[in-house]
């Protein structure tokens, strides 16, 4: 029996122990409680959205995720160390996180420097690893640098990865966070709405500490402009994705293990330009990284009828699949497409009072050029015909 009682222990023993192991690392949320929280989007202030969109993120998360909470600017008005730990690095309890956000007041300024060491702090204090979240509708107003921070907490090994999510920020003022975001290994993340907040929240809080390194990245741009794009690593051969991001106007990242990988990559901003797909084979410690140009051309088409301006349906068809891959119509006025590079056939079909089999017409080897604009027109030759009617003899 008491052999029994022995072996019993052990194996609670064990099994506590395996879940402790597969407990992920804490997450730390630095949250901004600066004044200016008080200003609106979209009708709402964004102490509210980010109390929503906060809430909601954290009730995705899983079970036995611990989750910590820092805010800052919350207690006095001009005070650069009014920061403080609201909810431990220990806790499991989604509510707690919640409840403390929701009883948050905006009030004072903007230290992300001491915030940022005041979280490092506590990890090097209790020797734990953790995903750091912070985010903040404005940049420094304490006279600190948190880059340096950062640096300096990296250099010195302290295990933690960075995620910045800036809410609401003018262009021009990100420069530092992204120095931080990068040297914490992790990425900065603009959030100008509630849909973008939730998007953003939504993908940082799976990429965290216990993550592997990321591998393989891609930027992309158009016309020598970034783009945002989303990117889906499938495994060459099968339905089965290895990693997806989303690049933000900036480089998306994944981790691949080695193997060989079609990569979609899919722009999300206004173009006509469609996306892509290339194929990569990774080896074991590859590192690789990709750039994809979305350069297209314009077809600047125009049609006639007998030499004055008429209106027609003109398709940008690619020779290899059939398939129209644009379209405009002409209202008898000069019309314009924007594509990708390469060869394709042109077809036209006249409207308004035309008929017969030569209200169709169609160009092929269309050459379209990089930033290049292509002129094209046709003219529809037509008379009309005379039905039941006899000349004079």
């Amino acid at each position: 029996m008491k052999q029994f009682a022995t072996l019993l222990m052990l194996l609670c023993f064990i099994c506590q122990s395996r879940a402790q192991q597969e407990a992920p690392s804490p997450i730390l949320f630095i949250y901004d409680a600066s004044g200016s929280m008080w200003g609106q989007l979209e009708g709402k202030t964004k102490k509210e959205i980010a109390s929503d969109v906060l809430a909601t993120s954290i009730n995705n998360l899983p079970d036995n995720q611990r989750i910590g909470l820092v805010a800052y600017g919350h207690r006095k008005k001009g005070d650069c160390e009014d920061v403080e730990f609201l909810v431990d690095l220990k806790n499991d309890s989604k509510s707690e996180v919640n409840n403390a956000v929701k009883g948050i007041n905006p009030l004072g300024r903007t230290p992300l420097a001491y915030s940022a060491t005041l979280a490092i702090n506590s990890l090097r204090d209790s020797g734990t690893k953790a995903t750091i979240i912070l985010i903040t509708d404005g940049i420094e107003s304490c006279d600190g640098d948190i880059c340096k921070v950062v640096t300096a907490a990296k250099a010195e090994g302290i295990d933690f990865k960075l995620h910045i999510v800036g809410f609401g920020l003018k262009e021009g003022e990100t420069k530092q966070l992204e120095c931080a975001a990068n040297a914490g290994d992790g990425k900065y993340y603009d959030a100008n709405n509630a849909g973008g907040l939730g998007e953003v929240l939504a993908e940082v809080t799976t990429e965290t500490i216990d993550d592997p390194t990321d591998n393989f990245s891609i930027f992309a741009t158009k016309n020598d402009e970034p783009v945002d794009v989303w990117i889906r690593a499938k495994i060459t051969g099968t339905n089965d994705y290895a990693d997806e991001g989303r690049s933000y106007r900036d480089s998306a990242f994944v981790y691949l293990p080695p193997g060989k990988y079609d990569i979609e990559i899919n722009p999300l901003e206004n173009t006509d330009i469609p996306g892509t797909t290339i194929t990569i084979e990774m080896n074991e410690g590859d590192v690789k990284h990709e750039m994809i140009s979305f350069d297209g051309g314009t077809l600047k088409v125009s049609t006639t009828n007998n030499g004055e301006g008429w209106d027609a349906i003109v398709k940008m068809i690619n020779p290899a699949t059939g398939k129209s891959i644009a379209q405009t119509r002409t209202y008898g006025r000069e019309q314009t497409m924007e594509i990708p590079a390469g060869n394709y056939t042109v077809s036209f079909q006249a409207l308004t009072k035309l008929s017969g089999l030569d209200i169709y017409y169609e160009v092929e080897n269309v050459e379209i050029s990089a930033k290049e604009t292509t002129p094209l027109s046709h003219n529809f030759e037509s008379g009309i015909a005379m039905i039941g009617v006899k000349s004079a003899s």
